[in-house]
């Protein structure tokens, strides 16, 4: 269960491993004119896909996690609180998304890690979905697709999308995974 944890920690606040710039990494846009005011909020992880070992290795455990994105104050960060079962407990943890280049492009450290990652907004309509990608490094180059939703259950079409969206970055179909909602730690404020 600790590895469960970490996996967490590493890929769903939203990201993991580090900041080196790839091919891949380089092609991946931001969402043109990125309005932060209309991104906060609650949304919901509802796909993930990535080349992490640890991922494809967990990833049949991993369920649909909460996570609202509130301003810092100043100078245009991000607070992201995100709520996940775990051990059949409700967990909470923060991190802190500070803008790096771009409007639509953070950084943060990796708690675990103690590496910078980067987290890039390539696309949403601020009201149904959204399409992040987070790149790094630690022991391999990293990359992770997650789909957002401001629902439980994201539409066909926004399913459709992601799944584009993470095979345009080099995600084959076996490591794109839709979480399913858990039992607890979806409601109200978590």
């Amino acid at each position: 269960m600790a590895a469960l944890y970490t996996l967490w920690m590493g890929l769903v606040l939203p990201g993991v491993l580090g900041v080196l710039q790839t091919a891949a990494e380089a092609q991946v846009s931001l969402q043109p004119n990125f309005q932060q005011d209309k991104f906060l909020g609650r949304w919901f992880t509802s796909g993930l896909a990535s080349n992490s070992s640890w991922f494809r290795e967990k990833k049949a455990a991993l369920t649909m996690c909460t996570s609202v994105f509130a301003p810092t104050g100043s100078g245009g960060g991000l607070n992201l609180t995100t709520t996940f079962l775990r051990k059949d407990q409700c967990e909470t943890r923060s991190l802190l998304l500070q803008p790096e280049g771009p409007p639509g492009c953070y950084s943060y450290t990796s708690p675990h890690w103690g590496s910078t990652q980067e987290v890039r907004v390539v696309e949403t309509d601020y009201e149904d979905y959204a399409l992040l990608y987070t790149s790094g490094t630690r022991d391999q180059d990293f990359h992770l697709a997650t789909l957002y939703s401001r629902t439980q259950t994201p539409r066909a079409e926004v399913k459709d999308k992601f799944s584009v969206f993470a095979k345009a970055q080099g995600f084959t179909e076996d490591i794109i995974v839709f979480l399913p909602k858990p039992d607890k730690c979806m409601e109200g404020n978590q």
